[in-house]
């Protein structure tokens, strides 16, 4: 291979297998062919205003939009003149269907009882809707007004999500902080949006543990002068049966100060609120009624999670949004209400709030929530939920994957997992060893899947591949979903041959993307608008193929110089994990005074396979073989586990200055086990 000098990002991988949906699949699929998917892509690129208002029929307008773009380059407005409520479009619009009284949400929780059986909780439509409107009463009777910003910072509940359809109810945006982040993120993102009250818990479970939400938030609050009440959900049930005295002093802002001759609801001038899981007292006539509000009024701010800098507050507006998650939903996953929707991510990421909050319940399927880990107690809860509950549709991560893939396949292997008839993954590229293993173990070769790219900032899934109208290639993120015209270009902006490797951008704009960065309009042009002008730029590395399929080689700022040639981080991993005594890998560069660059690369070997010198030579030969000579690693190191955040991505940064033997100083809050950076210390290459 020739030195490549253009600096553009080179694309290794070499995958040809294909696997075309079934004749039945394809038979119920809402699109059943190639030419099919191409025309109605077509129409949406060359007439989006036409496309658009069609498609947003699918939504219960209270006025129905007649304009559906208007683009003043970067900023866009959809649906301007269209009013609805995100909380109808997801509950009120079942109401005399067989949808009411079906199930909306069905929860798993921690702890588990004697016979390691967990809790669980059912909510049809009606009641998820019952909890909604009195949750929504309630935060009106305590101040909060339409355009009010509202923290929820919260475990995997059904509470979140109701608080969530309450806040978007009212017309008061809100901004859900992952439960897993420290009281200072907690206390920088409430600060930022301004939000004034803040909806929270008092703990939560994970692998038997309590995660003391409470004294975060407490933290937290006492350093935001806009937060002015503080609802919260007593999860453990000693706190829920304390009467509403006992409630307050328990979780007084301030117990010192708490005075019951005064006001029992004020403390260091915050308002303590209960937020009950069922019901909400009693609450005059309208006070729970959803708000007629304009499709470009602010629905959420969601804070993607650098690893240095300000976080940046995405917003996203109500009807753009709600409509590409529906119909992400509809036309993705194939989903129809008669699906059990299992998607594991936490609602504190984008893909808890498009797939497991908006857009299943804007399609009224039944959606499965669950408290805790995936391998805990054992490593086979997730497919003794799947056996139990009969889910049809599965959508978790590659690294979750490659963890199971390493537990071996003697536990799926315990459960019927018949029901399954689609899957998805989300999150990073998956490498072809990893998505064969998934089709054919947890799938048992029938399943289409469905692999996804999209982002925090686009709102719902950008690529994929429709799962009855074309072949499935591994590895491979598929093609562009409706108004969805992704590029790849060279450094200039300038769109590369087929195969050539380049910056993933997207040629405009689509209804779920972003609109703004949160109170800091000139960083969203900076960061997305102007590496290339004209265009979105993604971050993301990538190359099309021949058939038009892209192929998503990981992050820009994570492509490791090697040789002269720049490669994504993906396919060095994706080459280790081919191998077959290989579950997970993560490469990252370190500084090297004579190459400039070196890669080193940290591998987690499969249950049973022990790491000896020859294997590590053994692996770094298959990478040479695989890719070339150039991509063979300066360094390897065996992992127990790999650093990963409790969302399940691996911690890359981390692993970078372990490589380079400088301390880590950026935040850890996330991490899944601060363990695995200490056993990971003594490793040697």
């Amino acid at each position: 291979m020739s030195e490549n000098t253009t600096g553009s990002i080179q694309s290794v991988s070499k995958e040809s297998r294909r696997f075309t949906p079934s004749d039945e699949f394809r038979a119920g699929a809402e699109v059943k062919s190639r030419a099919e998917y191409e025309a109605l892509w077509k129409r949406s690129i060359d007439d989006p205003n036409g496309f658009w208002l069609e498609q947003a029929k699918a939504l219960p307008w209270r006025t129905a939009p007649t304009k559906a773009l208007e683009w003043r380059e970067p900023h866009a407005k959809w649906f301007e003149d269209g009013e609805l409520n995100a909380s109808e479009c997801c509950l009120d619009r079942w109401k005399g269907t067989a949808n009411w009284q079906k199930a909306a949400l069905v929860w798993e929780g921690e702890p588990f009882d004697a016979q390691g059986q967990p809790e669980i909780v059912t909510l049809t439509y009606a009641q998820l809707h019952d909890r909604v409107v009195r949750l929504a009463a309630k935060l009106r009777r305590n101040g909060i007004e339409k355009g009010d910003r509202v923290a929820i910072y919260m475990g995997m509940v059904p509470e979140v999500v109701v608080a969530m359809l309450a806040c978007a109810r009212i017309g008061a945006p809100h901004t859900v902080v992952f439960g897993g982040f420290a009281s200072d993120a907690l206390r920088d993102r409430i600060i930022d949006c301004g939000a004034k009250a803040l909806v929270t818990q008092d703990m939560s479970y994970r692998r038997g543990n309590e995660v003391k939400l409470w004294e975060a938030a407490k933290a937290a609050v006492e350093q935001c002068p806009t937060i002015a009440t503080v609802i919260v959900h007593a999860r453990r049930p000693d706190h829920a049966a304390m009467d509403d005295a006992a409630f307050q002093k328990r979780f007084s802002l301030g117990e010192e100060d708490y005075d019951e001759t005064a006001s029992p609801t004020m403390m260091k001038g915050k308002r303590l609120v209960r937020f009950t899981s069922k019901g909400d007292g009693k609450f005059a006539a309208g006070e729970g009624d959803a708000v007629a509000l304009p499709a470009e009024h602010s629905l959420f701010v969601l804070y993607t999670s650098g690893s240095t800098g300000k976080p940046k507050g995405v917003l996203h507006t109500t009807g753009g949004y709600i409509l590409g998650a529906h119909l992400t939903c509809r036309y993705v996953f194939d989903l129809k209400p008669s699906d059990l929707f299992f998607c594991t991510a936490d609602v504190g990421w984008v893909t808890g709030h498009s797939y497991i909050a908006y857009g299943p319940l804007a399609t009224g399927a039944t959606c499965i929530m669950f408290e805790g880990a995936p391998n805990f107690p054992e490593p086979d809860r997730l497919w003794d939920i799947i056996e139990r509950h009969r889910v049809s549709i599965l959508y978790t991560a590659p690294t979750a994957i490659r963890a199971f893939i390493r537990t071996g396949e003697e536990w799926p292997q315990k459960h019927d997992m018949s029901s399954l008839r689609l899957l998805g993954t989300v999150g990073e590229p998956i490498n072809p060893e990893a998505w064969l293993w998934y089709h054919r173990v947890i799938g048992g070769g029938r399943c289409p899947i469905v692999d996804t790219w999209w982002q925090t900032e686009t709102g719902s899934i950008a690529i994929t591949t429709l799962p009855g109208a074309v072949d499935a290639k591994p590895g491979s993120a598929g093609l562009p979903f409706f108004g969805i015209h992704p590029k790849v270009v060279d450094q200039e902006g300038n769109e590369v041959a087929a195969n050539a490797g380049g910056k993933l951008i997207l040629a405009g704009p689509s209804p779920s993307m972003l609109r703004t960065i949160w109170g800091d309009d000139e960083r969203f042009k900076t960061a997305y608008w102007s590496d290339v002008p004209h265009v979105y730029t993604t971050g993301d590395g990538a190359r099309k193929d021949e058939d038009g399929y892209f192929w998503v080689v990981g992050r820009i700022d994570d492509v490791l110089n090697v040789a002269g040639h720049r490669i994504g981080t993906a396919e060095i991993e994706s080459a280790l994990v081919s191998h077959p005594s290989v579950a997970e890998a993560a490469a990252v560069g370190r500084p090297d005074d004579l190459k400039g660059q070196a890669l080193v690369v940290f591998v987690t070997l499969k249950s049973g396979i022990e790491p000896t010198d020859a294997l590590r030579k053994q692996l770094l030969d298959h990478v040479s073989k695989e890719i070339g000579k150039f991509a063979r690693p300066d360094g390897l190191r065996f992992a127990g586990a790999l650093p990963k955040t409790r969302s399940g991505k691996i911690m890359r940064r981390l692993l970078k200055d372990l490589a380079s033997g400088v301390e880590s100083k950026g935040d850890t809050s996330t991490l899944e086990d601060l363990n695995v950076l200490a056993a990971l210390r003594g490793a040697s290459e």
